[in-house]
C-alpha cells in the first residue's frame, strides 16, 4: 500500500476515534438505521462535497451525484435512488446543487470534446440551446455562470415530472424540491429560487427562477408561494 493510501486509513482511524470521544455511540446508532431529512442531488466535483458544505454527519443526507448534477428519465441510477429516499426513507427536502464553474456545464457550453461524458452531457447542451436567447444576450464573462444556474432550475423541474415525485404528492407527502448553486471561491450556497411542494404554481415559479438567472439574490424568498397550475413540459415522466 502506497504511503499516500496509508494515511487514509489512518487519517480515519483518527476520525473515528475522535467522534467516538466526542460523541459516545454515535456509530451504534447510525448501525440501527438511517433517517435522513435532506437527499442531495448534486455534481461529482470533488470540491463539493455535501455534508462538509451543510455542516451534516454521516447518516443526514442522502446524496447522488454525477457529472453536471443532472436528472432525466433515462437515468436509472438517479431515479432508482430518488425513489428509495422518496418512498422508503420518507426524506422531507430534495436539492439539487450545481456549483458555478462547474467543469460539465463549461464543456457543454463551449462545445469541448471530452471524450464518453460528451453523451452525457448532451442534456445540459439542451438547457443551453433552450436558453440560446438568454445566454446570447449576457457579457461572455457571465454565461457559465448563468448556465450553471439555469441547469439546476431545469434539473428541478425534471425531478418534479417523475412518476415518484408525482406520485408523492398525490398521496398527500410533505417532500420539498429546491434549486440552489454553490460558489467555489466563497464556500457559499445561493437559492435560486425554484421550491415545489406540489404540481401548483410550476409555471409561474419557473418563470420567476429563470427571470432572477444572474441575480440569484434579487428573486423571490424562499418561502414564495405557487400561484399557477401548469408546469412546463422538459422531459416525459418516468415509466
Amino acid at each position: 500500500m502506497t504511503s499516500s493510501l496509508q494515511d487514509l486509513f489512518t487519517d480515519n482511524r483518527a476520525w473515528a476515534a475522535q467522534m467516538e470521544r466526542e460523541r459516545p455511540g454515535f456509530f451504534t446508532s447510525l448501525k440501527s438505521q438511517q433517517n435522513p431529512k435532506y437527499m442531495w442531488i448534486g455534481c461529482s466535483d470533488s470540491r463539493v462535497p455535501a455534508n462538509q458544505i451543510t455542516g451534516l454527519d454521516p447518516g443526514e443526507v442522502f446524496v447522488h451525484r454525477n457529472v453536471a448534477n443532472v436528472v432525466v428519465p433515462t437515468d436509472l441510477n438517479c431515479l432508482s435512488t430518488i425513489q428509495f429516499a422518496v418512498d422508503q426513507l420518507q426524506v422531507e427536502h430534495l436539492m439539487v446543487v450545481g456549483h458555478y464553474g462547474c467543469g460539465g456545464v463549461k464543456a457543454a457550453l463551449n462545445n469541448l470534446r471530452l471524450g464518453l461524458v460528451d453523451n452525457w452531457l448532451h442534456h445540459v447542451k439542451d438547457v443551453r440551446d433552450r436558453h440560446a436567447a438568454m445566454l446570447e444576450a449576457a457579457a461572455p464573462e457571465a454565461r457559465l455562470d448563468m448556465l450553471c444556474e439555469l441547469n439546476v432550475i431545469e434539473q428541478v423541474m425534471n425531478v418534479a415530472q417523475t412518476t415518484v415525485m408525482q406520485d408523492a404528492w398525490a398521496r398527500g407527502q410533505r417532500v420539498t424540491l429546491h434549486g440552489w448553486v454553490y460558489g467555489l471561491k466563497d464556500g457559499l450556497l445561493q437559492d435560486l429560487h425554484i421550491t415545489l411542494d406540489s404540481l401548483e404554481g410550476m409555471a409561474s415559479l419557473y418563470r420567476a427562477a429563470i427571470a432572477g438567472v444572474g441575480n440569484p439574490a434579487l428573486t423571490l424568498p424562499v418561502s414564495a408561494a405557487c400561484t399557477t397550475s401548469t408546469p412546463p413540459r422538459h422531459v416525459s415522466p418516468t415509466p
